[in-house]
This record gives C-alpha cells, sequence and structure tokens, in this order.
C-alpha cells in the first residue's frame, strides 16, 4: 500500500487545511478556519518522522502562523507552480515521490496528485481531483480530512495504535 512509504506530507491550505473561505474585513484583516484535529494529527506524526510542508498559492499571515505552531518548518506560500517546490523538497531530504503524499483540492493539485505515491483530496475536492486521488477523504477541507489522512498513513505504518495509547496511559 502506497501508504506505508509516506515520509513527508504536502498539503494545499485553502479547501484542504480550511473550507476554502476566505473572509476579508473592512480593515484588511483575513480570517481562515482551521480544524483542531488536523493540528493534532500534524503532531502526532511528526513524532514519527514524517516531514510536512506547506505548498499554496496564496500568501498569508495567518498560515505563517499556523505552521509556526504546528513545527511545520516547510512553508512555501505565493506558489504558482508547485511541482519545482516539490521536486525541491523531494531532492533536500533525499526522498523519491513515492514516499511523499500531497494532499490538495483543485485543478492546480492534479499534476502533483498524479505523481507522488499517495495523492489524496478531500470529499469536496473538485471532480476532476476526486478523479486522480489514490484517496479521498469522506471529510471535507477545513472538517478533519487532513487528520482522517494521516491516520489512514499512521495505521498503515502500523504506528497509529502506538500513538493512541500514549493519550489513554498505555506505553
Amino acid at each position: 500500500m502506497a501508504a506505508q512509504k509516506i515520509k513527508l506530507v504536502a498539503l494545499d491550505v485553502d479547501g484542504v487545511l480550511t473550507n476554502g473561505a476566505i473572509c476579508l474585513g473592512n480593515n484588511g484583516e483575513e480570517l481562515k478556519f482551521f480544524h483542531v484535529r488536523d493540528g493534532l494529527g500534524i503532531r502526532m506524526a511528526q513524532e514519527t518522522g514524517i516531514i510536512f510542508a506547506i505548498i499554496t498559492g496564496r500568501e498569508s499571515e495567518i498560515v505563517r502562523r499556523r505552521a509556526k505552531e504546528l513545527g511545520i518548518l516547510e512553508v512555501h506560500q505565493g506558489v504558482h507552480d508547485k511541482w519545482p517546490v516539490l521536486q525541491g523538497l523531494v531532492t533536500k531530504y533525499g526522498l523519491t515521490m513515492d514516499q511523499v503524499a500531497y494532499v490538495g483540492d483543485d485543478l492546480n493539485d492534479i499534476a502533483i496528485i498524479k505523481s507522488v505515491g499517495l495523492g489524496a483530496t478531500v470529499a469536496d475536492g473538485v471532480p476532476e481531483v476526486r478523479k486522480m486521488a489514490v484517496y479521498v477523504s469522506p471529510l471535507k477541507g477545513g472538517h478533519g480530512a487532513v487528520r482522517d489522512i494521516l491516520e489512514l498513513i499512521l495505521k498503515a505504518q502500523d504506528k497509529w495504535d502506538g500513538l493512541v495509547a500514549k493519550f489513554i496511559g498505555e506505553k
């Protein structure tokens, strides 16, 4: 199974880590809504050595802040062609594309989704992306879909039960 090999998870933001809505206030402030379960899932996967990257077309201080809270060091914003960024990350970490999972939801994510070991999307990803993805989460973007995908990976790698055991007091 593709999920067993994953060592790097790259994520789009709008429509994946968020519900895709961008709320702009009168004074230029921007709001995005992140799901707390996605954050815990990222932290848990990091404990196992999985590397995370954010690759997004928009530029946002909110994304920088959320990435910092989650300990995501690879944050690439304002990226219109995501492929070269992902290739650079694969080279930087000495990986192969089959060791990469990518989660995207829109047309600009298709090339990557088709090229990595585990191309995944959210339930409300566009039809063309859902068709190309190896895995489609039953959850919508910004509603725990990233956590769902991470659970799939961690279970395939036999790491999920050990991570959960820490929360219920088992060692």
